[in-house]
């Protein structure tokens, strides 16, 4: 690297910039840096032994072993030597004082830094009482889906809690694998409050087609042990459908945003680290990724994605903003956008179509599974949905863009 020939604004000493968090979010930070010209002391530090991977195929071709492990990392060895930065992986954050402008760290060492990029993502939820339980798993990191994959190839009786993306995805690689699978949600249908019941519908046909059992309606209570192991799941239907009987359980119930470890720093915290639209969380701290909550500049309401490629887009807009300095930084807008494989289909969604709205079937047909589809709130086009017609997918992409009011005269695609 050449001298000292750009820092920017928001980077003014020689702590440089460090970014706790070896995420897909962390790591676009750190080369949005470099790639900017910013030539500083740049750190990324993670609590996995392994640098940055790719998490969306944790639930998907890792699961299925369709890829060895070390496809999913983001880049080889010799890219962090390129972009001189010094990896601290192994060891996470445990505490943070903004005012001194340090991180301490799990083995008891101190950072200090100029500017804080806090990109620690999310840990999956879990029941009470399952920890240390044989047979219960999540599926959110690397070793998770080996653990799971490994359990999997036993065939197990494999019972799913929550019907989000994880869970969904989870049950297509299982069945494929010839396992038994019951998908219990307390929606109408797996994905219903995330994509909206004509889609979830849909998708839950896909399901039944290849012999998953749907427990819908069905929140779960417990789980069944009998010496350390699971052996069932417990619901608030057991009079009617009885006790759910399972060798292997996965709790695919959401995640949680991994800010315990900013207590009592003095950052505002909620449902993640509660930025402003720039990002910023004031005191030379910033967020980025799936921990990062910032207000819709719609609808001013807090948003918290937790999208690869939001991930990736926040990486680039906080370095952007780092190098400009907060009075220069510009707000972060974004149209989301999230796919997910199951039974060799891919449904693909443009925007937020979680939460209430009505689904207008734009072209296709959702059974015939080749359709493409608008999520319509108060009259706008929130969000558009498709699988099988990826070209119109992206014209209807547009009207999301601008929220477009629902006119389906006008549609030429």
């Amino acid at each position: 690297m050449p001298g000292r020939r750009h820092r920017g604004r928001g980077v003014t000493s020689p702590a440089g910039v460090v970014v706790v968090g070896a995420s897909a979010a962390g790591l676009t930070t750190a080369e949005a840096l470099r790639q900017a010209g910013y030539d500083g002391p740049l750190t990324l530090i993670g609590d996995e032994s392994r640098p940055p991977y790719d998490r969306p195929p944790v639930s998907k071709q890792l699961l299925a072993g369709d890829w060895p492990e070390e496809r999913l990392l983001l880049r080889p060895a010799a890219a962090y030597t390129e972009l001189d930065v010094r990896l601290r992986l192994g060891v996470a954050a445990r505490a943070l004082d903004p005012a001194a402008h340090r991180v301490r760290l799990a083995d008891g060492s101190e950072v200090p830094y100029d500017s804080l990029v806090v990109a620690t993502g999310t840990r999956a939820r879990t029941l009470l009482g399952a920890s240390g339980v044989a047979g219960v798993h999540v599926l959110r990191t690397l070793d998770d889906a080996l653990t799971l994959r490994a359990a999997l190839a036993g065939r197990p009786r494999l019972v799913i809690v929550g019907g989000g993306f994880v869970g969904a995805e989870a049950a297509s690689v299982a069945r494929a694998l010839d396992c038994e699978v019951t998908l219990i949600t307390a929606g109408q249908a797996p994905l219903t409050d995330a994509v909206g019941p004509v889609v979830a519908d849909m998708l839950a046909s896909v399901h039944r087609e290849h012999g998953v059992r749907l427990v819908t309606g069905t929140r779960v209570t417990g789980l069944l042990t009998e010496g350390g192991r699971v052996t069932g799941v417990a619901t608030d239907r057991d009079r009617v459908i009885g006790a759910l009987p399972a060798d292997a359980v996965l709790l695919g119930i959401g995640a949680r945003p991994n800010t315990e470890w900013l207590t009592g720093s003095g950052l505002p915290l909620g449902d993640g680290v509660e930025c402003d639209s720039r990002l910023y969380a004031g005191q030379d701290v910033w967020a980025a990724g799936d921990v990062a909550s910032w207000p819709d500049p719609v609808s001013g309401a807090r948003l918290r994605i937790e999208h690869r490629t939001n991930a990736a887009e926040q990486g680039r807009q906080v370095a952007a903003n780092i190098l400009a300095g907060p009075e220069a930084a510009t707000p972060f807008s974004t149209v989301p956008y999230v796919w997910s494989d199951q039974y060799g289909l891919r449904l693909q969604v443009h925007g937020l179509a979680r939460g209430p709205g009505e689904t207008h079937v734009v072209d296709g047909d959702p059974e015939q599974r080749k359709f493409t589809a608008v999520r319509v709130r108060d009259g706008r086009v929130v969000a558009a949905l498709g699988m099988g017609m990826f070209r119109q997918l992206r014209t209807l992409r547009a009207l999301v863009a601008d929220r477009a009011l629902w006119q389906p005269e006008r549609l030429t695609c």
